[in-house]
């Protein structure tokens, strides 16, 4: 089946009075996988929303964002503020299957004004501290020895200079694919660069990843550990 007709199938045996419905995620991109799974977002009145579920509907996974119109403003204003909103980019992106009042026509204008002002502003305090939590790392993979250790450092570097470089840039943040995904278009070729030196750390040579590293540190002040400090809370 169609992935849009069987989408709409899902929310018609799961929920045939909700309001409005989306399709998001790869499976409407050019992106699509053989293990693309069907995102939708359900608006529905109010009870049993909010919740989530994961389920399968014949051949295709299914992952299924029910919510009421309040619920999703809730939502995507606490995911805003961590620079990071899967539900506003399904419904900014995805495909409006129906939409029986409204709401559907409203939250999509919404998303899309949101996912295009871009995220809130990064404070100095928060980059201090992702500068901070780098260097230790990159220590950590300059003294370490051991290759299963190596391992695990680098692939945390690899992670948090991406999330630092996009970070920089004021761009939305993203997790797994989505982090890569956002590289590409905020910082182009750095996505690769991480991972041809994470390929250096595995073959025993941590200098190119360390490198690449540095450059993205550079962009927000270098390396900092001497003199970090942060109040605790009592």
């Amino acid at each position: 089946m169609d992935a849009i007709d069987a989408a709409r199938a899902v929310v018609e045996e799961h929920h045939p009075v909700a309001r409005a419905a989306f399709l998001g995620g790869s499976v409407v991109t050019g992106r699509r996988t053989a293990m693309s799974d069907l995102d939708i977002v359900v608006l529905l009145h109010g009870s049993p929303a909010p919740y989530r579920a994961s389920l399968r509907s014949g051949e295709w996974p299914v992952e299924m964002f029910v919510h009421t119109e309040a619920t999703w403003h809730a939502y995507t204003q606490r995911e805003v503020r961590k620079r990071r909103s899967p539900l506003l980019w399904m419904c900014a992106d995805g495909i409006l299957l129906f939409d029986k009042d409204g709401v559907g026509t409203r939250l999509a204008a919404e998303a899309r004004k949101l996912t295009v002002a871009g995220p809130p502003t990064v404070s100095a305090e928060e980059i201090d501290d992702r500068r901070y939590a780098i260097t230790d790392l990159l220590d950590d993979l300059v003294g370490s020895t051991d290759q299963g250790e190596r391992l695990f450092i680098a692939t945390e570097l690899v992670r948090r200079a991406g999330e630092l470089a996009l970070a920089a840039d004021g761009s939305w943040n993203g997790g797994g694919k989505w982090l890569a995904r956002r590289l590409e278009t905020s910082a182009p070729g750095l996505s690769m660069r991480l991972h041809d030196g994470l390929r250096e750390v595995l073959a025993g040579r941590i200098e190119p990843l360390a490198a690449v590293v540095d450059e993205v540190l550079e962009q927000v002040g270098g390396r900092l550990w001497a003199g970090y400090q942060r109040d605790g809370t009592p």
